[in-house]
């Protein structure tokens, strides 16, 4: 299996870039695996508290239960992946089915912080965008998705987003081989990357 990694800062454009590379390839042949499907569940902290919690640094993911699963997917076997509300701030008891595939693609903020992780993809890829841009992005996103105000967005980017990349983000892009500036606005960077991909998917059927 054949595992790419690929991280950025939230409002980057990395979901962009992902879906823009699946709409490009034949489907069912690769797989998705979101990293914010692994956040820790906090059902257990009263709802008015949930707020408080800070989901931008590497305690707030499961971990271990991210390396099981990648660990077992790369063993031929499926998988029951969580899912993740960001309304409530929990997990929920729904569960995603997830086979093996031959390439598997893992996009999160965090994607490229753990060396565990990172010993096992093949390709890691940094997605890159102004900071300004991000901001928009997440305000747009928070407001219209998920039921903030601006107002709570932007205070909320201040106090933990911002700190938050430049601590644990931003020093991942050295890990990186490939920086793709612009997010979901770099066409080529999404080309070649989805031609490498499909490269990697004829040698395969070659080979079988």
């Amino acid at each position: 299996m054949f595992i790419i990694g690929i991280a950025g800062g939230t409002g980057s454009g990395k979901t962009t870039v992902v879906r823009k590379i699946m709409e490009r390839l034949p489907q069912g042949e690769v797989g998705v695996i979101s990293q914010d499907s692994y956040y820790k569940d906090s059902s257990h902290v009263p709802p008015e508290e949930r707020q408080n919690i800070n989901f931008d640094e590497p305690a707030a993911f499961d971990w271990n239960l991210l390396l099981e699963h990648l660990k077992k997917l790369k063993n031929g076997e499926s998988i029951e992946m969580p899912t993740y509300s960001y309304i409530t701030c929990s997990r929920l008891k729904e569960t995603v089915p997830m086979g093996p595939h031959d390439v598997v693609l893992i996009e999160g903020i965090m994607a490229l912080t753990d060396p565990r992780m990172r010993k096992m993809m093949d390709i890691k890829v940094f997605v890159d965008a102004d900071g300004d841009d991000r901001l928009i992005r997440v305000i747009t996103r928070d407001c219209l998705e998920r039921g903030r105000t601006a107002e709570e967005v932007i205070e909320r980017y201040q106090r933990v987003l911002k700190p938050m990349h430049q601590l644990h983000i931003e020093p991942c892009k050295k890990f990186a081989d490939i920086i793709v500036p612009e997010g979901g606005h770099n066409e080529v960077a999404i080309n070649l990357l989805t031609d490498y991909i499909k490269s990697r998917l004829e040698k395969k059927k070659n080979k079988s």
